[in-house]
């Protein structure tokens, strides 16, 4: 967990009394299938559940896998933030096929984005190696 997942954020509501809400963006750090780590100053527990929506804006594709139930099953505190380890734990049971395949196609384009990345640096290292 060194960094937050590129172009990739998790939305979601925390109401504050009764007619008061707040929208918090947070970063995310792992997404797989069962579920993610999220990273946030808000203050959860064990057990709770939370919906969140799961946003990837890029300049040439915009992904959002919305209303996506999740279990924090972890939480690990870092200075004034916690990572919370999320499980995706209603996605098989509600059927929705359409928020499976939004999710699949996220981590598809987090895994081409990594790649990617992961050849720059060790491409521009081995650049500066051979220029030396």
């Amino acid at each position: 967990m060194n960094e937050a997942l590129p172009d990739l954020i998790a939305r979601f509501t925390i109401r504050h009394g009764l007619f008061r809400k707040e929208r918090v963006d947070a970063a995310l750090f792992e997404l797989d299938s069962y579920g993610c780590v999220m990273k946030t100053d808000k203050m959860f527990n064990p057990g709770d559940t939370v919906t969140l929506d799961l946003i990837m804006d890029m300049p040439f594709d915009k992904i959002r896998a919305e209303n996506v139930s999740g279990l924090i099953t972890e939480r690990r505190k870092h200075c004034s933030n916690f990572f919370y380890s999320i499980d995706f734990s209603d996605l098989k049971s509600d059927g929705d096929t359409t928020l499976e395949e939004k999710l699949r196609r996220i981590r598809e384009v987090l895994s081409k984005k990594q790649s990617l990345k992961s050849r720059r640096s060790s491409g521009s290292v081995s650049n500066m190696r051979h220029m030396a």
